[in-house]
């Protein structure tokens, strides 16, 4: 309003003529640096802090001190300073590589006596590696995520480990390794394969064959007890390790504090700290609590849900996404099981005394922030629904207040075949199983120190974000599919995505709906201290390389099933948005999969109108995989179908982008390779190359998981 009250002034100012005098051209000045000024306060000058929201934060401590001296990161140095004997260094996406090695670095010191340190690749400087001793072992567990990609705090070493010239010299390095993966993935355990192979290029000592574990159809914890056996076998014959029985010994410690206030505890907010390398964390803005705005169902069928959801970011000028970025949630773990492990432990009437966390090494770092409560970090900070693992439930026999908990616990703990047929029939996390193993008895025997350590860290989960910058740019839409898998041999009982079911009950409320299942989770949905009131959820964005390209001309190919339409919906509204305004357009492709079109095919309406305003610049080609009297079509058959105007678009300079499961990724990419090979014409390895160099040069793209 006032900078058109200003401009209004400016014109009939213009009206009077010439200025007449050194006075009149002074006071026109004044009045266009003040019109100026103003049209650009938030933009040129005046614009918010970034990083203002530091100063609010708590200052988090490790072991009860503010200060002390720089932890080194020269990791030779820290082996001797500590007198370590073996160093375990995760590299770790999700937090799985970090808990299994927390646990493996405390069982070689349990079952052998073995000084372990367990450390974050990104805590130390990679070079210092050589200057290991050979009368040390060192023991690599790495994930791969993505399309091979190493984690985000493996980041700088697997920087150093690839550069060229290759001049690395590890030659008193011993070693041992193992990857974690999935073989739905193309480039299944990528990472390790490339961090061994230097290795060993460098002159480091590998003791035993890599170690692999497939995700695949959820082998991950059994791979690594096979792996972790043979392990144990090098330390018992070439090592020449003894085996001896030391009472558990934990690494942190709980401890009642009722002289701290509430102000001063840690009572779920999450976590502000990012590993790897500065341009790593730079990728995340800041968390903030972002209140929904609106979510519905776009979901026809009564028992399936996926909701559309509109974030607000307008009240945080730090907060800025493009299109195809992804949105961290932080989700809050289910009230029954927060109770079950309350009760379970006795701890029901001292779930809100203040608790401080402290590390009982030097330089430890703690997973989770201190002070807080037993509610918040059961609440907010442990991943209380994480399965259990076999080799955690026959540990627990120890515990056990019991004799037949400790006999059943033993039992499932020893028996491969024995543990998979249990939760195959039984609903186990946690909390479940304590309270199945020894009903109505309290475990007063199980420290809270070894619950605390066995959990790993609660952790976000990201959304590939289904709207554009261009068209809301304040306003962040998501597409989450509601999770609920049935048991095998019990499909009446449901294994509930944390996130997705958290995201529903807030959902539920916005819309004042009732759950329609009485199976459903409930959550604290207010958030700690109430802050997430008003359907608020924590969350930060990501920024991701899965984005158009930046002229707007090039053509798209777009595949996507289920939820993996959710980033070509922002693709497609952004190009019609750009087409409005006359904008050139590239021709577009669109396959999309999902069961039935009156079901679960999202969008379909919006879809529909803007191909029309579109006009031949947008195909949409549909695979429906459930429709009664048709036989199953998938997104690949339907690329084979089309493959000659695929590969023209591609040969035109077309970006190709992939959004959805694994699986039906990696289908799609051989038949991708396969139509561009016939087509020009190639040998395979042809083929494969093109395909590898579409991707380094972002020009394949893909967003999958699972």
């Amino acid at each position: 309003m006032t900078s058109h009250i200003t401009a209004q002034a400016v014109s009939k100012l213009s009206q009077l003529g010439p200025p007449q005098s050194a006075a009149d051209v002074v006071a026109l000045a004044a009045v266009g640096v003040a019109s100026a000024a103003y049209m650009l306060n938030g933009i040129a000058w005046n614009r918010p802090d970034p990083y203002d929201y530091i100063w609010y934060q708590r200052m988090q401590t490790t072991g009860g001190a503010a200060g002390g001296t720089k932890a080194t990161r020269n990791i030779a140095q820290k082996l001797e300073e500590s007198g370590k004997d073996v160093v375990i260094f995760w590299g770790s996406q999700s937090g799985t590589a970090e808990t299994l090695a927390g646990r493996l670095a405390k069982e070689c010191h349990l079952r052998f006596g073995l000084q372990t340190l367990c450390a974050d690749l990104c805590d130390y400087d990679p070079e210092t590696i050589a200057l290991i001793p050979q009368t040390k072992l060192a023991i690599f567990l790495v994930s791969t995520y993505g399309e091979g990609d190493p984690s985000d705090n493996t980041q700088g070493f697997w920087e150093w480990i690839n550069k060229r010239p290759f001049d690395i010299k590890l030659p008193h390095l011993r070693y041992m390794a193992f990857g974690l993966g999935n073989s739905s993935y193309r480039y299944y355990n990528r990472v390790i394969d490339i961090v061994t192979e230097a290795l060993d290029k460098a002159g480091a000592q590998r003791l035993m064959p890599v170690g692999k574990a497939d995700d695949a159809q959820g082998g991950t914890e059994e791979d690594f007890l096979a792996w972790k056996d043979e392990v144990y076998d090098i330390f018992l014959g070439q090592l020449g390790f003894k085996e001896q029985d030391i009472p558990y010994t934990p690494s942190i410690r709980l401890v009642e504090d009722e002289s701290l206030d509430i102000i001063d505890l840690n009572l779920g907010e999450p976590k502000e700290h990012r590993s790897g390398p500065a341009r790593v964390a730079k990728a995340y803005s800041p968390i903030r609590p972002l209140p929904i705005q609106s979510s519905h169902n776009l979901y026809a069928s009564t028992n399936r849900n996926c909701l559309h959801m509109e974030l607000d970011i307008s009240n945080h000028a730090e907060l800025r996404y493009t299109t195809g970025d992804h949105l961290a949630v932080y989700p809050i773990n289910p009230e029954d099981e927060v109770h079950f492990l309350l009760k379970a432990l006795g701890l029901e009437e001292r779930a809100d005394k203040p608790l401080l966390i402290q590390p009982l090494e030097d330089g430890q770092t703690l997973k989770i922030p201190s002070p807080t409560s037993l509610t918040a970090l059961f609440r907010h900070y442990l991943e209380i629904c994480a399965p259990v693992s076999r080799e955690i439930v026959g540990t627990l026999a120890k515990f056990a207040p019991t004799q037949d908990a400790a006999g059943l616990l033993s039992s499932l703990g020893k028996s491969k075949d024995d543990y998979a047929t249990f939760i195959a029939r039984n609903h186990v996390t946690l909390g479940r199983l304590l309270v199945f193993a020894a009903p109505g008895t309290v475990w007063k025997d199980l420290p809270l120190s070894f619950v605390a350590e066995s959990l790993p860290a609660l952790q976000p989960r990201y959304y590939s974000i289904s709207s554009s910058s261009v068209v809301s740019p304040r306003k962040v839409a998501l597409t989450v599919g509601v999770e609920a898998s049935p048991l095998v041999a019990d499909p009446s009982i449901e294994v509930r995505g944390v996130t997705t079911n958290y995201l529903l009950a807030v959902s539920n409320n916005i819309n004042s709906l009732k759950a329609k299942k009485d199976t459903l989770p409930h959550y604290e949905i207010s958030g700690p201290a109430n802050t997430l009131e008003g359907s608020k959820v924590y969350a930060c964005i990501r920024r991701s390389q899965f984005r158009l390209p930046s002229l707007s001309a090039t053509p798209l190919v777009m595949i996507g099933a289920g939820t993996g339409m959710a980033p070509f919906r922002g693709f497609i509204l952004e190009r019609a948005r750009l087409k409005a305004i006359g904008k050139p357009i590239g021709r577009m492709i669109l396959f999309f999969g999902c069961r039935r079109p009156e079901e679960d095919y999202l969008y379909n309406q919006e879809l529909a109108e803007t191909a029309a305003s579109l006009g031949d610049l947008l195909q949409i080609v549909t695979a429906f995989s459930r429709v009664e009297g048709m036989p199953k079509k998938y997104v690949q058959d339907c690329i084979g179908d089309m493959k000659r105007d695929v590969c023209d678009l591609l040969e035109n300079g077309a970006n190709l982008y992939i959004c959805g499961r694994a699986s039906m990724a990696r289908e799609v990419g051989k038949v991708v390779e396969a139509a561009i090979k016939e087509q020009k014409s190639w040998t395979d390895g042809e083929a494969r190359s093109w395909a590898e160099a579409a991707k380094k040069g972002n020009k394949w793209l893909e967003d999958v998981w699972g």
